[in-house]
């Protein structure tokens, strides 16, 4: 899953799934680049490179070793001349923030028709400056080992997330704005990027009280640390009440052996399990004792109150922000820029999915239902599917399924990590026409040394992204697979460059404009742009070391594995083709409701025979992967489809109602309820739309993390998952005669959807990409369409 980054309104704070990146190279070798890689077909001993980086580690340190020196001086974390020791983040954010003023100063300043021509330019340059410090910060607290680095990094990330919670309440910025808006002379002179941009920009300063008399904006920006400081605390406080219950050895016959190997105590009666984590599941799905599931089910979901009285406190600051903005509700106010538009159109979208999804929950349930009665044995009518069997009876269904196919599953044999990466680069460079080019690391340019980098180049522009992989597990590194943005594509002008070399004859000016990081320059055109930096975070087990007795044996993934790279490089190939000449609207900068469709896409590609038969190979013998074992793992996924989706509806229901109006209000929907009380706001939902009702004992939002970066938008991973089959079957024809690796549909996605980041419409997006005229205006009868597409396949 994928969060907004930060624009000048106000950086989000970080989701499962977000975007941060960074690099380095000469000034020369960009130049030579271009003009070299005319062709993107890759020589076969560059694409055998791809896959060795990532499946030796002997290779890998060998490569390294060829430009990296210890005699070398440190050229700074990505390459960011400011970032060569820690406290180098304070100097970074000190003169950002000196620049940002130097910029605010020429936007309130600008008076002549020429100069309120540059307002966009000069705001985007503001966003520009502040969100490289912001969404490099926010990567480096959560990513880095090293502390003192972490550290750094979220002082600099608070410094400047209320230096820009400040400017988004500066009134002049505001009126500067509107001024050049409301001249038709001086908005005839912007181009449609430019308009979009300063529509955009408009919409956030209203979003931020600007409006409102000074007490209530330095109110706003007080209530905005606040949800800020909440957000963190939320997310980091997630643990249930209890982290492990004990069990009697009677109620432990027949599960799995893992979850005895993995107990957290043994005593003479029974054992005890943890009440949330991969154990915790295994035990779900494995328990024949009803009871003892009930147990679990409920430890799990019962979080403490300390956790629930901060979320009624998060929610209702939220609340207080969208009220002071002029808005009924929180969802009403982030909704106001997203495809949705509306918490109207939302639950015209979910109505429609949900009515299309019914069948399928209802004959899953009848499925277990049986399963049930069958091995209860005793023909009691009352018998029903409780929460805490679902678990068990999906499990038991696939293990059917699993025994029926009598062919143990080695799968991961044919998928090394270096020939997934082949796999993509192959697939990219067919359908879009870019490649994988691994590259050696400068000194102090990474943060691990097991992070490879790999330079993105493309067929006719040569280099135009730099995407740093850190793809290992190591102590204390979140498992949860990302993609960071931290740095997006922006077009630099001469006169940029002109005045950086006013300002600092004795410097490169290019060091002065990008910090260090990399750029790419056209000669012919003289056009420079800032290239997208990007890290894509895994948690995948590490090759052994050369000393170790396996040491030629690679990482090898599983199929879920496979599924979530190309997923997370979804993300990535929109962030590098989003190219624009503005980075607030650059890449995944784009509508958080459309910004899941390229990731959510790529998860088609990833069970496609097509793009599987370009890299999918037993890493000893060679020999291609029997398609009839991917075949037989989707069915397999797919028997329990109808109630996950349900579940996910209904967090996307329960997500509007804590959005909606109602954490303000005295009293709940529920009868007798006094003050906002978001557990009977999450069993309202569950009574009115689920198919089985959550025990009243729980308080499962209190491990509902994505409150915290969606905010009213869950619903966009279910949208994108509705599109993406869309466009799957009738732009890339649902993978029939290899349409999956043609150009045709590549080249039509990139044009329609790619290429234009947040500057474009995403309904517009839409209509051109699927040709369907009905799409472009948008609303609740084009969102309650899309939830008639449903979410199959």
């Amino acid at each position: 899953m994928l969060v907004s980054p930060c624009r000048l309104y106000r950086p989000s704070i970080r989701p499962p799934i977000f975007a941060s990146i960074a690099v380095q190279h000469q000034l020369r070798r960009r130049l030579a680049l271009a003009a070299a890689a005319q062709s993107c077909a890759p020589p076969a001993s560059e694409d055998a490179v791809l896959r060795h980086v990532f499946d030796s580690q002997s290779f890998w340190r060998d490569f390294r070793r060829a430009r990296e020196s210890a005699t070398n001086p440190s050229r700074g974390l990505f390459g960011n001349r400011y970032l060569i020791h820690p406290h180098g983040f304070l100097d970074f954010s000190k003169a950002t923030v000196e620049k940002c003023q130097q910029l605010v100063a020429s936007v309130v300043g600008a008076s002549t028709r020429e100069e309120q021509c540059r307002i966009p330019y000069l705001l985007d340059r503001l966003s520009d400056s502040l969100c490289r410090v912001l969404d490099m910060a926010d990567f480096v607290r959560s990513t880095h080992p090293d502390n003192s680095w972490r550290q750094a990094s979220t002082e600099a990330y608070a410094m400047l997330f209320e230096f820009m919670n400040v400017l988004n309440t500066t009134p002049d910025l505001k009126i500067r704005l509107e001024s050049a808006l409301g001249d038709p002379r001086v908005a005839a002179g912007w181009n449609s990027e430019e308009n979009m941009v300063a529509q955009i920009l408009l919409r956030d300063f209203s979003k931020s009280a600007i409006d409102l008399p000074d007490g209530k904006r330095h109110a706003f920006v007080d209530l905005s640390n606040r949800i800020s400081q909440l957000g963190t605390k939320f997310i980091k406080d997630m643990r249930p009440e209890l982290s492990s219950i004990s069990f009697p050895h009677r109620q432990l016959r027949n599960i799995d052996p893992l979850v005895l190997q993995h107990a957290t105590g043994r005593h003479l009666t029974g054992i005890s399990i943890p009440t949330v984590g991969p154990v915790a599941v295994t035990a779900l799905r494995s328990m024949k004792d009803e009871a003892a599931r009930q147990k679990l089910y409920i430890a799990g979901r019962t979080a403490p109150k300390a956790q629930l009285q901060t979320l009624q406190e998060f929610l209702q600051t939220r609340a207080k922000v969208a009220n002071l903005s002029g808005y009924r509700s929180y969802a009403e106010m982030n909704l106001s820029d997203k495809l949705a538009q509306s918490p109207a159109a939302v639950n015209s979208f979910l109505s429609a999915l949900s009515k299309d999804n019914e069948l399928q929950t209802r004959q899953e349930m009848d499925e277990m239902l049986l399963m049930k009665k069958s091995e209860q044995g005793d023909g009691d009518s009352s018998v029903q599917i409780e929460a805490w069997d679902r678990e068990y009876y999906q499990a038991q269904q696939a293990n059917k399924q699993r025994s029926r196919s009598r062919r143990p599953d080695f799968m991961s044999a044919y998928f090394s990590l270096g020939t997934v990466m082949q796999g993509l680069s192959r697939l990219f460079t067919q359908v879009y026409g870019v490649r994988f080019e691994p590259a050696p690391v400068s000194p102090g340019e990474v943060w691990d040394p097991d992070v490879r980098r790999l330079d993105v180049m493309d067929e006719n522009e040569g280099r135009i992204a730099v995407l740093y992989c850190d793809l290992f597990a190591r102590p204390g590194k979140s498992p949860n697979p990302a993609h960071f943005t931290l740095r997006c594509s922006r077009r630099i002008p001469p006169s940029e460059i002109k005045e950086a070399s006013v300002l600092h004859p004795n410097l490169d000016p290019m060091q002065v404009i990008n910090d260090g990081m990399a750029i790419s320059h056209d000669a012919p055109s003289n056009t420079t742009y800032q290239l997208p930096t990007i890290a894509l975070i895994c948690d995948f087990e590490e090759p052994p070391s050369a000393a170790h007795a396996h040491a030629h044996e690679p990482t090898l993934l599983s199929f879920r594995n496979v599924q979530t790279l190309f997923h997370e490089m979804g993300h990535a190939i929109h962030s590098i083709l989003g190219r624009t000449a503005h980075q607030v609207v650059s890449g995944t900068r784009c509508a958080t409701d459309f910004a899941e469709l390229p990731s959510v896409l790529m998860e088609h590609f990833a069970a496609d025979p097509h793009v599987l038969a370009l890299f999918a190979r037993h890493w000893q013998s060679d020999a291609p992967l029997p398609y009839d074992m991917v075949a037989e793992r989707l069915a397999i996924e797919r028997r329990g489809q109808g109630v996950e989706t349900e579940q996910q509806i209904l967090l996307a229901m329960l997500d509007q109602a804590y959005h909606s109006p109602l954490p303000l209000t005295t009293t709940t929907t529920m009868p007798g309820g006094d003050g906002f009380d978001s557990t009977k706001v999450l069993q309202d939902v569950w009574d009115r739309y689920g198919s089985v009702k959550e025990p009243r004992e729980t308080s499962a939002q209190g491990f509902f993390g994505h409150l915290v970066e969606y905010g009213g938008t869950y619903y966009s991973y279910l949208f994108d998952r509705a599109i993406a089959g869309k466009v799957w079957q009738e732009v890339f024809e649902g993978g029939r005669d290899g349409a999956a690796v043609r150009r045709e549909g590549g080249q039509r996605f990139r044009d329609e959807v790619l290429r234009w980041g947040g500057s474009r419409d995403g309904w517009q997006c839409l209509a051109g990409l699927l040709r369907d005229e009905r799409l472009r205006d948008g609303g609740p009868e084009a969102m309650a369409e899309v939830g008639k597409w449903g979410v199959k396949g």
